[in-house]
């Protein structure tokens, strides 16, 4: 029986320092674009259930609050991006204890950062609504939606920060049952609260905290159930030094960078709320609608990331350069495909989120004219990124990010959008400022990697 569980173990996880990249990447990448792509489904219920059930101002208050919920989570996010290399680098290298120590590690941040991060973001949930212009008829709804969802950013910190640790030893699969249960009961639970209890915007943001704590619980039960080399215990969660300036190394500068990059978009929301409601109901469904497409091509981003982290560790580095080329390929053929069909499909797909709204779907027919259809720049601005911080080069891409697409950004709505007033030239910002940043990251990619050769080929591995 003990040998059955180790086998079941073992499969669950992927070495990924050797044999065919390309069978490997597909199985380790379509998981998490399904997860990727099924928690925006859930997500899109959200809104959905607002808009057909709660009305247009519901629906604007729950987009409304996108921009502003990613600039708080985002430096969450990016720090589970440094427990991801750190775990797959020691799990590359076959230092399973050091495996075990950076799990406890990780957990307690993402306990500690989501209690803070939720309590901030409840108290200063009116003031930042303020300051992003937030239109009067909306603000008070806005509010309330943001305050409750805060209270889960613990859970969905949990979360984010074990599923980084399940991928990076090759198991995206049980991340994935776990989100359609979770997703699941999120719908349910929109419906109940919003149709029969006509909670309005207040429901969604319960059935979300609800969700988002039945997920962490199951993504913890699965560490708890890893081998006992690198399995949780819940009585030994501490911080350990040496792990923590780890994870902090890489995972500080890939949260600054979204989190500024949420700041600049928090702008780019704040522009969009000077058009009135009805432009911001549109900008939120053809968001909505384009997180598919982001979501698709992250999973080559957090493969690179992973895959290149692993041979690190592994001192395999003629895999890297595959790796990059391998994923290259493939997220800028996923973008181009998707970007494409959701273009050519928008007003039906819109017309699903603003049913009988044709002023609102103009709107995001505007948005996805420009940003759905280059969206494969992102793509590859963001695999060149995963494949830096692989090497465990953090501050690099950030510096590069935050002056070619944030600073770029800022400087477009003061200059260009303020002598050409219109949409569609403030959305002209976002593939602009991914041209800039990805050939940039490109040159710092060789220059990374000749300098990472040349300090490690002759180290042996322990």
């Amino acid at each position: 029986m003990e040998a059955l569980k180790k086998n079941r173990i073992h499969q669950q996880t992927m070495d990924m320092t050797q044999g065919p990249l390309t069978g490997k990447l597909l199985i380790f990448t379509l998981p998490v674009m399904l997860a990727g792509i099924l928690q925006l489904l859930f997500n899109a219920a959200d809104i959905i259930v607002v808009g057909r059930l709660a009305g247009s101002n519901s629906l604007a208050a729950v987009g409304s609050n996108g921009a502003l919920i990613n600039l708080i989570v985002n430096l969450l996010v990016g720090l589970s991006v440094g427990s991801g290399v750190a775990t797959a680098f020691f799990y590359g290298a076959g230092e399973k204890d050091q495996v075990k120590e950076t799990i406890h590690t990780s957990i307690a941040i993402s306990l500690a950062g989501g209690v803070v991060t939720g309590i901030v973001g409840i108290v200063l949930s009116p003031l930042l609504l303020r300051l992003m212009a937030t239109p009067e008829t909306i603000i008070s709804l806005s509010e309330l939606y943001l305050r409750i969802y805060f209270v889960g950013v613990p859970s969905m910190a949990v979360y984010n920060f074990g599923s980084a640790i399940l991928r990076s030893l090759g198991d995206t699969r049980r991340p994935l049952y776990y989100l359609v249960i979770a997703g699941l009961i999120n719908i349910v639970l929109n419906v109940i609260l919003v149709a029969v209890f006509h909670l309005d915007v207040a429901g969604v943001a319960i059935a979300t905290v609800v969700s988002q704590t039945i997920s962490a619980a199951l993504v913890v039960r699965s560490l708890m159930r890893l081998e006992p080399e690198m399995n949780l215990e819940l009585k030994k969660i501490r911080v350990s030094k040496p792990k923590l300036l780890r994870i902090l190394r890489v995972g500080l500068p890939a949260g600054l960078q979204s989190t500024v990059f949420s700041l600049s978009n928090v702008l780019i929301q704040s522009s969009v709320n000077g058009f009135g409601e009805i432009a911001v109901a549109g900008n939120s469904a053809a968001g909505n609608i384009e997180g598919f497409i982001y979501m698709a091509m992250n999973s080559f981003y957090q493969a690179a990331q992973t895959f290149t982290s692993q041979n690190v560790g592994a001192r395999k580095f003629d895999r890297i350069g595959k790796v990059f080329l391998h994923c290259f390929l493939m997220v800028t053929v996923t973008g181009l495909v998707l970007g494409q069909v959701v273009y050519r499909m928008g007003n039906l797909l819109l017309g699903i989120y603003l049913p009988g709204n044709q002023e609102a779907i103009a709107f995001g027919m505007t948005r996805l004219s420009v940003i759905a259809v280059t969206y494969c720049l992102c793509g590859i601005m963001e695999v060149i990124s995963g494949e830096l911080r692989g090497m465990g080069e953090s501050v690099l891409p950030m510096v590069v990010s935050l002056v070619g697409s944030c600073l770029l950004r800022v400087i477009w709505i003061y200059t260009i959008f303020a002598v050409n007033h219109t949409l569609f030239v403030l959305y002209l910002s976002y593939p602009v400022s991914w041209i800039v940043t990805e050939s940039v990251h490109l040159i710092c990619y060789f220059y990374v990697k000749r300098r990472l050769v040349a300090r490690y080929q002759q180290v042996p591995v322990n």
